[in-house]
């Protein structure tokens, strides 16, 4: 097939890399024209995935009317915050009918508190769209180690052939329905991920870290569940799967985020040293914040991430109020 992935980012181009692997005629589309001349020199995307070489027959394209036409599959790797642009750019040569759309970012839009699958809608009307998710990270994938995620879609035919598309021997594609549970399953991992970073960089141990995430997997179903999401989902690949790699990796850039935060360090200043490496969960947390404000749920590790993010609560306290809520029953 032919498939363009929207996004020079790692994710992006890890799954690039992996689509030429299975001997797709694939492109890589990017905002800045002279960052995709020099990987296209180099063989190898420097500033996101670093020591990883790109095969020869992966192509770059600025034009964005060249990187879609004639595509099967279009890849929506784009940080989430920004991927309304990118829609923009793509409207006018998209074709609905014939083009499936596979997005493959985690977030929530702030200020719309919309999950991509929403916002491609109000860009982009009806669409062949499929939600990728789970625990992948762009430095195993890229170097082939063994990984397992899901495609999900509202059509099975769709799923089915993203599927066989990205199918190999070092990557297990599940297929399944639920998009929205598939969609904030990634999502809200990435909050949880900054709780178990703070954990991390106070140094308290096993104990809490293995609690916050028995209890964060529960509050995201909680609040997936009221947003239309089914609970079975997030004892999946893109519930408890993605929560596990991205709350106990190196790889992790939110829980590097959270662990950070737990050290002493202020948030902008950890951003700032960032640089253009995204770390979801933080615009996230303002996102699953309002939204179980809107749907009446209780989260309570989401809001002591919010409150610790943006009302400068300090990591202890918020760990005290979590340790000092009223007792209840687990289930």
């Amino acid at each position: 097939m032919k498939i363009s992935v929207l996004s020079d980012g790692a994710w992006g181009t890890a799954l690039a890399i992996n689509l030429v692997y299975n001997h797709h005629e694939v492109t890589i589309w990017g905002p800045f024209p002279d960052y995709l001349a020099e990987m296209k020199t180099k063989r190898e995307n420097f500033r996101f995935l670093p020591g990883v070489k790109l095969p020869d027959e992966l192509t770059f394209e600025p034009d964005m009317a060249r990187a879609a036409a004639g595509r099967n599959i279009l890849i929506l790797a784009t940080p989430t915050q920004f991927l309304r642009s990118v829609l923009e750019k793509l409207k006018p040569h998209f074709d609905p009918a014939g083009q499936v759309l596979v997005d493959v970012a985690k977030g929530i839009e702030v200020g719309s508190w919309l999950r991509i699958g929403e916002m491609v809608e109000q860009e982009l009307g009806k669409t062949r769209y499929v939600a990728l998710s789970g625990p992948s990270h762009a430095e195993e994938v890229s170097r082939r180690v063994p990984t397992a995620v899901v495609a999900a879609s509202h059509c099975a035919a769709d799923a089915a052939l993203v599927q066989q598309a990205m199918l190999n021997d070092n990557f297990r594609v599940y297929t399944g329905n639920d998009v929205i549970g598939v969609e904030l399953g990634g999502a809200l991992k990435n909050v949880m991920a900054l709780a178990a970073g703070i954990i991390d960089g106070m140094k308290l141990g096993d104990n809490p870290k293995a609690a916050m995430m028995t209890r964060g997997i529960a509050e995201m179903a909680r609040l997936g569940k009221a947003l239309g999401g089914r609970t079975e989902t997030f004892s999946g690949l893109s519930g408890i799967g993605d929560l596990i790699v991205t709350c106990t990796s190196g790889h992790s850039r939110n829980r590097h985020v959270g662990e950070e935060l737990g050290k002493g360090r202020k948030l902008a200043d950890i951003l700032h040293d960032m640089g253009m490496v995204v770390a979801e969960g933080v615009t996230t947390a303002k996102g699953a914040y309002t939204l179980a404000r809107r749907a009446g749920v209780e989260t309570p590790i989401i809001d002591e991430i919010y409150s610790v993010l943006y009302e400068d609560r300090n990591v202890t306290d918020a760990i005290r109020n979590l340790m000092s809520r009223s007792a209840k029953p687990e289930l």
